[in-house]
């Protein structure tokens, strides 16, 4: 099976980021009801308020479903202003070229890339990734979430020690949301490495990797990574998808496992 890296791909993969990341903020709200978090839809645009620092509170699919012109712009602006949150863009490169010039005439800026990265699920080929026998895989029970969430914040706090501050609460609710699958990895029933996945349609989108320092080059990821792509394809999906860092070991480790680069997504800050 081929999939073309076009527009059509572009709006399944921004979709079912964009439903993630709105699922994942109504668990917020659900379980912090004072957080007064929400999200809109403007002309198929998603819109999230996950808190000022959260780094969800942003847009997905900026016109790649619909037009958007000054009129959308505002009401998007107006939704992150009344919250007093920065204003962020994530654009794929397959909008139309209006979007780039209304971004500019409306004071934004680029500030970070994202390589959307993806691969078919047509046959089970991902089976035969390498994977030490002495770690097993699963999704995690729902009396399991602090132990997910302290495994992941302790892998990931290793390299960004001031994620640990809100760390644990993130994973809580990314656990708690509706379509998220948190997988654990266990070494001699320690838990050692966590990783998610959420489904939407035909296609699986990857995130959260994360293993202990202690434990790493062990294998963990790799056995994450197959148990993640064999529940998507027993499940109906065609496609697995997820972000990374351009030229980063995360891209590298996609790459080595048959995902290839579907766009470069740049992400725009509207300018105090």
């Amino acid at each position: 099976m081929i999939i073309f890296s076009d527009i059509k791909l572009a709006r399944k993969l921004e979709r079912v980021e964009a439903i993630t990341t709105a699922e994942f903020v109504e668990s917020r709200a659900k379980l912090f009801p004072e957080s007064g978090v929400e999200w809109i839809e403007v002309a198929g645009v998603y819109a999230m308020f996950d808190g000022i620092k959260s780094p969800s509170t942003q847009t997905f699919g900026l016109g790649i479903f619909d037009e958007i012109t000054e009129t959308e712009m505002q009401m998007l602006e107006s939704f992150f202003q009344k919250h007093n949150a920065p204003v962020f863009h994530e654009v794929s490169p397959m909008v139309n070229d209006s979007i780039i010039t209304l971004l500019n005439e409306r004071s934004y800026q680029p500030i970070e890339l994202t390589n959307v990265m993806y691969r078919t699920l047509d046959s089970a080929n991902f089976f035969n990734l390498q994977k030490n026998v002495h770690i097993s895989t699963r999704i995690i029970n729902k009396d399991e979430i602090d132990v997910f969430a302290e495994t992941s914040v302790a892998g990931w706090s290793a390299e960004m020690p001031e994620f640990a501050d809100f760390g644990i609460e993130l994973c809580r609710v990314g656990a708690n949301s509706k379509s998220i699958l948190p997988f654990i990895a266990e070494l001699g029933g320690k838990p050692i490495a966590t990783g998610s996945m959420s489904i939407y349609d035909d296609v699986a989108m990857l995130c959260g990797a994360s293993t202990i320092p202690e434990s790493r080059n062990q294998g963990a990821q790799n056995a994450l990574l197959a148990a993640r792509l064999a529940h998507a394809y027993e499940n109906g999906c065609k496609i697995a998808a997820m972000g990374a860092r351009p030229g980063s070991q995360s891209q590298r480790n996609a790459e080595k496992n048959d995902f290839r680069v579907a766009y470069t997504r740049i992400k725009w800050q509207l300018k105090k």
